[in-house]
């Protein structure tokens, strides 16, 4: 098929990869435009961007598609179908119009479920036993379209953003190859009115551990935050990132240490397993613990 490839961030790269290896013809590629990053803060190019570039793809990144310039150089593809993959803008009817099998949405969760921008975040943080992924037909609306192809995962009781993340994009790959080749036999189904929940962007401000609140939610925001923007707290007046934990035995006043990172919560204790400090690469616990003095009591 002749496809038009939405996508910007790292998720999306698998799946760019897959519609190639598959023998699609990407006519196009849109992508976020280039920004500000590392410590020269000069432009730097997407991950799909710079994939698309090594794959000799021609790679377009508007600023918008609400124009009619936009709109027009959009329509002259005249694809057989967008594939749209956390892309970043959002899509004008005329745009979603313009393939002649429309735009595809590839969703890292189950509709109704976590529509919106922060749905392997969200799931976590909301202790979800299984997500998923979904291919939308994409309408006007948030992620309110119907769907031709699902399927669920489950979540592993240790397992963080970073490593779902990476789950789901394989399983999405995977799942819009077969939609692609099944796209003339597949019926579309509307999402129930029952179970919908919007997962709202992470705000940096939920990101402070907050040891008053039960073992169970410290350790679904140290998992659903990491790696980014990843969970904190204060040690010693150093900032300390949380990046893997797990429930433990133990109990005492909140933030109390009980041994090693075993830190006592509101009710129960979190085992923090991986943490990052300032200006220094993630590690395990064992190891920072050489280096990093833990008070009688985080706060």
């Amino acid at each position: 098929m002749r496809v038009v490839f939405m996508g910007t961030p790292e998720f999306s790269v698998p799946v760019l990869d897959a519609l190639v290896a598959a023998g699609h013809e990407i006519c196009a590629v849109y992508s976020q435009p280039p920004r500000p990053a590392g410590r020269g803060k000069k432009d730097r190019p997407s991950p799909v961007q710079a994939r698309a570039e090594d794959l000799g793809l021609p790679v377009r990144h508007p600023v918008s598609l609400k124009d009619a310039g936009a709109q027009a150089a959009f329509s002259a593809l005249d694809a057989d179908v967008a594939v749209v993959v956390a892309y970043g803008l959002i899509l004008p009817q005329v745009v979603l119009d313009a393939p002649a099998h429309g735009c595809l949405n590839i969703h890292a969760s189950l509709l109704p479920r976590w529509r919106g921008a922060a749905p392997i975040h969200r799931a976590i943080m909301a202790g979800d036993i299984e997500t998923g992924v979904c291919i939308m037909q994409m309408e006007a609306g948030l992620d309110t379209g119907p769907v031709l192809l699902h399927e669920a995962v489950g979540i592993g009781a240790e397992e963080t953003t970073g490593a779902l993340h990476d789950r789901l994009s394989a399983l999405g790959a995977n799942l819009i190859v077969r939609a692609l080749a099944q796209i003339d036999t597949l019926t579309a189904q509307p999402q129930p009115d029952v179970g919908v929940t919007y997962a709202a962007k992470i705000d940096k401000a939920e990101a402070r551990v907050d040891w008053t609140r039960p073992a169970a939610e410290v350790d679904r925001l140290i998992r659903g935050l990491s790696p980014f923007p990843g969970a904190w707290c204060d040690v010693g007046g150093e900032r300390i990132k949380l990046l893997g934990s797990r429930i433990a035995d133990g109990q005492g006043a909140a933030g109390q240490v009980l041994g090693g990172f075993v830190v006592a919560c509101g009710a129960g204790a979190v085992e923090v397993t991986r943490v990052q400090r300032a200006g220094k690469k993630p590690m395990n616990t064992s190891d920072a613990l050489r280096g990093l003095v833990l008070p009688e009591r985080l706060t």
